[in-house]
């Protein structure tokens, strides 16, 4: 690339990167980054009305008047899984490490692995856990309604689990 369309381009940019930061920012709330320390909010255990096996829930961040979702890191031990549920605003899942299996109701078993993102759309049962053998965790990210983001209801069976 020659020098004076180099120079152009930059030009531009610059321009649009000025005309952008000078402008209001509409429906901006705070004017700082924040950082919340790792570790800085306790992990808890899967309660066990709406888990089956060990599961470990590590708050990541809670919705808020910035954003209306929250996000959390979930690890199930081989074999654990949620109950079924269902998300008034959706889910999506981003798997970060292990073997995992979801299932939608009606629908057979699907094996998700680190990478994989899953989409869970508003009003769908669902349910997510580890495989058999192996550890699962996940990335959720899950919107609210109303002040809700989940909606439980009976625990996946044994039967159920390993059907796939």
């Amino acid at each position: 690339m020659n020098t004076s369309l180099k120079t152009a381009l930059c030009a531009v940019a610059l321009h649009a990167t000025s005309a952008t930061a000078a402008e209001p920012q509409v429906g901006a709330v705070d004017s700082a980054q924040q950082i919340t320390r790792a570790g800085a909010q306790a992990s808890v255990p899967g309660p066990a009305d709406f888990f089956t096996g060990r599961a470990r829930i590590d708050p990541v961040w809670p919705a808020d008047k910035n954003i209306n979702a929250s996000g959390g890191l979930v690890t199930f031990e081989p074999g654990a899984r949620s109950a079924w549920h269902t998300h008034p605003a959706g889910q999506r899942l981003v798997v970060v490490s292990g073997v995992g299996l979801t299932q939608e109701w009606g629908k057979p078993i699907q094996e998700i692995r680190p990478g994989d993102v899953v989409w869970c759309p508003p009003g769908v049962k669902h349910w997510h856990g580890a495989a058999p053998t192996t550890a699962m965790t996940h990335l959720a990210i899950s919107g609210t309604r109303d002040g809700s983001a989940v909606t439980w209801m009976e625990k996946v069976s044994d039967e159920q689990y390993h059907a796939h």
